[in-house]
């Protein structure tokens, strides 16, 4: 059987060999109303008139591009519950005519925001620079002529000519006639692998439909354009990236950790502001304007300095970093939070035609019989090939021919001369040689496996050899030879073909394995192919097949769960492909996607993190996050390395953060309630401007870099947060009564005390004469704590770290000691005893919370893992006995790696890592 529908799930060749069942899936077929469209006389073409009418029907023979406004783009980066609180806090001072803040807080705000829309237009310029035309032309008669035409003008009814080298410009019939309406002898040999994954040419014949963007790489033959422009296949396959949601699960992490916070903070300053309206109240009688303006304006300041304004920026700033030292890898991100989210993938879905493998066919293990050798089954193929032509299987005998020693050693072989010569057709389905040898002749023939045994009389044992191969999805090929001056024929032997995996791909999987990534194959093949490519990798040879994805027998929750367990899956239309992940999505995992074509485009787009490899169609680097420069997929472990490192220090400076802003929520509520003790609006300013200035510098931090997937423990981050909050705030209080009521300072002293404690908390610079004073209390040592998990001495930071940290402390410490606050009469040097003793008691609140930390972390790992454990114990038996009931051999890898997530605590795939789909709306 000839393979007239491709692009079912059933291939000729595996219907041939009976090993593969038929498909259910999608057959092409034309709308019986579009068939009077399709009359168009060959040779001659569609009047001007008749192109016109159906370009306004049907449209250009383009995919809609939809172009980012690039200003809406911009504003989009103003968006978030952090952004809109800095906006309502820059209205208040505008309002309170609070200039410093108002620009202030309006820089911070735009600064965040261009950093993001630079880097994602960088790396969007970078990918544009890459993209190259497919088909720009094509020969086309119209009214009688043969001419170019522009391949976005074709309308359905053309009529065009493809030629060996000719990129289809849309979907067509092929009419079996040569360009001059002569009848075309040989069938087409078309490429499709951009479209199906499949890395054997498919043969087309007089009505088979040929596809948009598909490579003609035999024959000639005239076509009528059945489909243009969205209509086509691949426009049916970018459709579906119309309908993946756009949902970034970082900008939900953010919008969690800045919706906490802008609660605490409103909740707690309003409540300051009605005290101090009712204070008034009742020490003056009356509440006039300007009272409420004041409480207005000092709950502004206050606000100002507690809100994380430069939470999104500091972030930002990280991940363009990371975006940078990726692009030095040959690595674009093109969404910058693809940078964080890269960390969190524990499932990676990999096509493998072109990716896995080199999308080439080379010659593999052969069978000979005796007694000839390997190099004498190359050399006779070699002489029965054709010559110049530009067949992927002349091609690859040809080339694995000239590495035989044979056909290297030029003496021999100018013994051998080629008399005659008979091509391959596909009537006798095999080529022949007439060979001149010295004073003796001979013939070679090289065909398929079927004649060539046929032509030597049988052969049980290679018969069974073809069988074997054709098990494992190889296509074989047979040589024959006759005896000197004719005779009867001897075969030779025989060599299967297969496309090769890539030689860094069996590296990359297992390094991704190493590193808590499960891979998992995605092709259009056939599901022997794909078992022996895996087995080649070193993978797991458990492959679904397509029509197990789509059976309506199977509930979602199995399916998803069958898919876990999976190593790959095979004869997938991009459908299925977006099914799978969508699949994998649901059960909490994030799930990464490489692919090169347009049938992969859907999936990149709905991937958490979507990576188009070298050599990518423009479809599928359009729908991508990453896209890889060189070839293969030993970048993504170097991206996923980097990814982490970046989200190390994400995590690092958000606990920090939250840390230091409930601290000092904390203390100035309780104190302003309890003691009507007021910090100078100086001290506050500071605050809030110098609060994440040095924070940058944990970008270039030294990050260990960890073996498993990252999450966010977003619980944890607020529990872990609030803990250490309170014991800042605790020692906060212990500072303000002992300065004031047992070291007796004055007001101005304990105005600046205070400021030392509390804003050395968060590390900043000297802002003019009026004080950048901090100096290195317990509040600011907590940055050396929250950089790790675990103890802090476990892991050193680096230096310029360290340095820009030590650095600012001793000129806060200078600053503060002579008080260089002007001539404010509310601020006062407090000297060098009360500065060192602040210092030293600092370094001993340190380790306090340094070990308060751990303890936390371990009492929470603890808690959860009980919980779990009593939820999952009973699945854990059912799981185990499952896998106790098969062998070793049987178990495969993604088996083992789905055991092991389920050993595992999964408090960290919390619904938070979950990217919205179109089936289940699912929010943190």
């Amino acid at each position: 059987m000839e393979e007239s529908v491709p692009l079912t799930n059933t291939g000729a060749g595996q219907r041939e060999q009976g090993t593969e069942k038929p498909s259910k899936g999608w057959v092409d077929e034309i709308p019986t109303h579009m068939e009077s469209y399709l009359t168009t006389q060959p040779t001659y073409g569609l009047t001007q008139e008749e192109v016109a009418n159906r370009l306004s029907q049907f449209g250009r023979n383009e995919l809609p591009e939809k172009k980012r406004n690039k200003l809406l783009h911009f504003l989009s980066f103003f968006t978030g519950a952090i952004a809109y609180l800095m906006l309502l806090s820059i209205i208040l001072t505008a309002v309170t005519k609070d200039w410093i803040d108002f620009g202030i807080i309006l820089g911070m705000l735009v600064v965040n925001a261009l950093i993001g829309y630079v880097e994602e237009s960088r790396a969007e310029s970078a990918v544009a620079s890459l993209q190259q035309s497919l088909a720009l032309k094509s020969k086309c008669w119209r009214q009688g002529q043969l001419i170019d035409v522009e391949a976005s003008e074709l309308v359905v009814g053309d009529i065009i000519i493809l030629r060996l080298g000719d990129i289809i410009p849309a979907d067509a019939r092929l009419l079996g006639v040569g360009v001059d309406g002569e009848l075309a002898e040989c069938d087409l040999q078309v490429d499709q692998s951009a479209l199906t994954g499949e890395s054997f040419l498919v043969k087309k014949k007089k009505n088979d439909i040929v596809y948009s963007s598909c490579v003609v790489k035999q024959g000639q033959q005239q076509a009528v354009v059945v489909r243009t422009g969205s209509y086509s296949f691949i426009g049916r396959a970018a459709s579906l990236i119309t309908v993946t949601t756009d949902g970034g699960h970082f900008q939900k992490v953010i919008n969690y950790i800045g919706n906490f916070l802008i609660i605490a903070t409103v909740l707690l300053v309003t409540i300051i502001f009605v005290f101090d309206l009712v204070e008034q109240k009742i020490n003056t009688g009356y509440v006039s304007g300007d009272h409420v303006l004041l409480a207005l304006n000092e709950m502004v300041v206050l606000t100002i300095a507690a809100i994380p304004v430069g939470l999104p920026t500091v972030m930002s700033v990280t991940m363009a970093i990371g975006a940078k030292q990726l692009a030095k890898r040959h690595v674009i991100i093109k969404r910058l939070t693809a940078v964080e989210e890269l960390a969190s993938v524990s499932i990676l879905c990999s096509d493998k035609t072109g990716t896995l493998t080199l999308n080439q066919l080379t010659f593999d293990e052969p069978y000979l019989s005796e007694p000839y050798s390997r190099d004498e089954l190359l050399f006779y193929a070699y002489l029965s090939s054709e010559r110049g032509t530009k067949d992927p299987i002349e091609m690859a005998v040809r080339k694995a021919a000239e590495d035989c020693h044979l056909i290297k050693q030029q003496d021999h072989m100018s013994n051998y001369q080629v008399v005659s010569f008979n091509p391959f057709n596909p009537h006798d389905k095999m080529s022949q040689a007439t060979i001149k040898h010295q004073d003796t002749s001979f013939r070679v023939a090289k065909g398929a496996p079927q004649v060539i045994l046929e032509l030597v009389g049988g052969d049980a044992i290679a018969e069974q050899t073809v069988e074997t191969f054709a098990s494992r999805g190889l296509r074989a090929l047979g040589v024959a030879r006759t005896s000197d001056n004719g005779g009867r024929w001897d075969l030779v032997g025989l060599f299967s073909l297969i496309d090769p995996p890539r030689h860094d791909s069996a590296l990359t999987i297992k390094d991704c394995a190493e590193y808590g990534i499960s891979v998992k194959m995605i092709t259009g093949d056939q599901t022997v192919i794909a078992q022996e490519v895996a087995g080649r990798l070193g993978m797991g040879q458990n492959i679904l097949d397509a029509d197990h994805i789509v059976d309506s027998t199977i509930s979602d929750h199995q399916l998803a769960l069958n898919c876990l367990h999976a190593d790959g899956f095979a004869r997938v239309i991009p459908e299925h492909k977006y099914r799978v992940i969508e699949l994998l999505q649901n059960q909490g995992y994030f799930v990464a996607m490489t692919g090169d074509g347009v049938n992969d485009a859907a999936a990149l787009k709905k991937a958490n993190v979507g990576i188009a490899v070298e050599g990518s169609t423009d479809a599928a680097r359009s729908a991508s996050d990453v896209v890889l420069l060189e070839p293969g997929l030993s970048a993504i472990i170097e991206a996923v390395k980097t990814s982490r490192v970046i989200f190390h220090r994400l995590h690092s400076y958000a606990l920090y953060r939250i840390a230091s802003t409930i601290h000092f929520l904390l203390f100035f509520f309780v104190i302003t309630l309890a003691e009507d003790w007021r910090m100078p609006p100086v001290f506050l300013i500071l605050i809030s401007v110098l609060n994440d200035a040095a924070t940058l510098i944990m970008a270039v931090d030294n990050v260990s870099i960890s073996k498993q997937p990252q999450q966010w423990r977003l619980p944890l981050l607020i529990v872990l947060s609030c803990v250490l909050a309170v014991l800042l705030a605790g020692f906060s209080f212990a500072h303000f009564f002992i300065s004031r009521d047992i070291l007796n300072v004055s007001d101005g002293q304990l105005s600046t005390i205070m400021y030392l404690h509390i804003s050395s908390g968060k590390k900043h610079y000297v802002l003019q004469v009026h004080v950048l004073t901090f100096v290195y209390a317990a509040p600011h040592f907590v940055i050396f704590s929250t950089r790790v998990d675990g103890f802090c001495w476990k892991s050193l930071p680096s230096w310029p770290f360290t340095l820009v940290v030590l650095g600012t402390q001793v000129i806060a410490l200078v600053l503060s000691v002579y008080g260089m606050f002007g001539q404010n009469p509310a601020i006062e040097g407090i000297g060098w005893s009360v500065g060192m003793i602040i210092i030293a008691i600092s370094l001993a609140t340190f380790i306090v919370v340094d070990v308060t930390k751990v303890a936390t972390i371990k009492l929470w790992d603890r808690m959860i893992l009980q919980r779990q454990q009593k939820k999952t114990h009973l699945k854990l038996q059912n799981t185990q006995q499952d896998y106790a009931s098969r062998s070793d051999n049987n178990v495969t890898r993604a088996q083992k790696f789905i055991q092991k997530q389920e050993q595992r605590s999964r408090f960290g795939y919390d619904r938070a890592q979950r990217r919205e789909s179109t089936t289940s709306l699912q929010s943190y």
